[in-house]
């Protein structure tokens, strides 16, 4: 790639980063940093770290924190130059670009933006509990009357954070209502 092949303004594509996991904001603030100073701005667009809401439950309080969806990636929206290449390749804890060749990199297309977009908005919008629970898998009740229990989860209601587990209580099956919390997978 040369600087001959500088493109018009308007041509950015998204470039997928690799990073260090658990630095994908530190990267993300290092690389805005260093395209401020080296006043590159109108040759990236935005950067982001793809990230979801997920409702957990601690100490009996339902608390919303950031999940990311792509541990270890960031998304950058640039043109590809040779000093665009370099300048993100140069960031630090960041180990370099996802797909193509060593040194030309291939852009991801617009439909799997669209869908990373889609499923961070969403995560916005409808907080997902942190663990996903499904009928049929075996958990053990660990608070309540029915502590030390096992059961099989017979119905999930993510609206409510509430599982419908069959418990056997003498020989029988019974159901229980259960908070998401008052569980663990086994």
């Amino acid at each position: 790639m040369s600087d001959t092949a500088v493109s018009s303004a308007g041509s950015k594509r998204w470039y997928v980063v690799h990073a260090y996991s658990g630095m994908e904001k530190s990267v993300q603030r290092a690389l805005q940093e260093r395209i401020d100073r080296a006043g590159m701005q109108d040759k990236f667009g935005r950067i982001l770290v793809p990230t979801e809401e997920v409702i957990e439950i601690r100490a009996g309080q339902k608390t919303v924190t950031e999940r990311r969806f792509f541990p270890g990636y960031v998304l950058v929206e640039m043109d590809m130059t040779d000093e665009t290449w370099h300048l993100v390749k140069n960031t630090a804890k960041v180990t370099g670009f996802v797909g193509g060749v060593r040194n030309r990199p291939s852009p991801i297309s617009q439909l799997e933006v669209d869908k990373i977009m889609s499923q961070m908005q969403e995560g916005v919008e409808k907080p997902r509990p942190k663990t996903l629970f499904e009928a049929g898998e075996l958990v053990r009740i660990k608070e309540g009357p029915f502590t030390d229990f096992n059961g099989s989860i017979d119905e999930v209601n993510y609206e409510k954070s509430r599982l419908r587990v069959s418990v056997t209580i003498f020989g029988r099956a019974t159901p229980v209502e259960l908070e998401f919390g008052q569980v663990e997978k086994l």
